[in-house]
């Protein structure tokens, strides 16, 4: 027999409702209000006039901040970034899970090693590489720099030493070699791991403020999170500009993850520490 949640349960369960839900629900109200109302003290719960100015500012095509620009550059941006990372770490993870060969181990253990090093530093290196291959001011520069990062390698190694070997033997006795089994056994069986790692992919890029700096000068080529910078004046702050152009940078996330939150859930629960 099942035992119903406790009244402090559901407790608990609103109140953080409220501390995660509250700061987005402020950023759309605000997007809404005008540059005077937003700046008041004590602030207003619900927008006095409401107006849809700051909207009509961020979403116009062109202008000295071309939102949308930079909406784009960040959406292809993310998306190639994601799928690249995935390509790699599900090969990598699956030659480190399954396959033998030499130096496995060390290869693994300075994989993980990685994992301890702090991003910062492998910014310079990445743009002096960057500027080598010709890619500053180009959206490659935010593609193709940490899509073999060692956490996906280790989160798929760890999702596909927990699925059955007996799938794999079946194929072989069969007669498939490794690569249609990699693509038509095992990938099937790890969409939980390949969605988890997408979402995760595409945040951590889309989220990035720092490197976008270092690598893109041109304002068209901007990405959201530097270029939502721009909005902030020198001497006045717009806020209701700013928090919309937050707002519109927060629903590619919102939308990805209400379609693959299943995966997500799945796929972190399957992907325990093994081996």
């Amino acid at each position: 027999m099942k035992r119903r949640p406790s009244v402090g349960f559901w407790i608990l369960v609103i109140v953080l409702t409220v501390v995660f839900v509250a700061p987005l629900l402020w950023m759309v109200i605000t997007s809404f209000k005008s540059i005077g109302e937003s700046q008041q003290a004590p602030p207003t719960l619900v927008p006095e006039s409401p107006t849809g100015r700051a909207y009509g500012e961020v979403l116009t095509t062109g202008g000295q901040n071309p939102v949308l620009r930079w909406f784009f550059n960040s959406l292809v941006a993310a998306s190639l970034h994601a799928g690249l990372v995935v390509l790699v770490a599900s090969m990598a993870g699956y030659a480190l899970a399954r396959m033998e060969f030499r130096f496995k181990k060390a290869i693994f253990g300075v994989i993980l090693l990685t994992l301890f090093v702090p991003g910062f530093v492998f910014l310079m290196p990445n743009y002096l590489l960057m500027d080598q291959l010709s890619w500053l001011d180009t959206l490659w520069a935010l593609v193709v720099p940490g899509a073999a990062g060692a956490f996906g390698v280790f989160f798929m190694r760890q999702f596909f030493l927990a699925l059955p070997r007996e799938l794999e033997e079946v194929a072989m006795i069969d007669g498939a070699n490794a690569w249609t089994v990699f693509t038509r056994i095992i990938l099937p069986n790890a969409k939980p791991a390949l969605a988890t790692l997408t979402v995760l992919s595409f945040l951590a890029n889309w989220n990035d403020f720092i490197w976008p700096l270092y690598v893109l000068f041109s304002p068209e080529r901007l990405t959201l999170q530097p270029g939502l910078k721009l909005l902030q004046g020198a001497y006045t702050t717009d806020y209701p500009v700013i928090m919309t152009g937050a707002t519109v940078a927060s629903v590619p996330v919102l939308i990805l993850y209400i379609f693959v939150q299943r995966y997500v859930i799945e796929g972190v629960a399957n992907s325990g520490i093994k081996g």
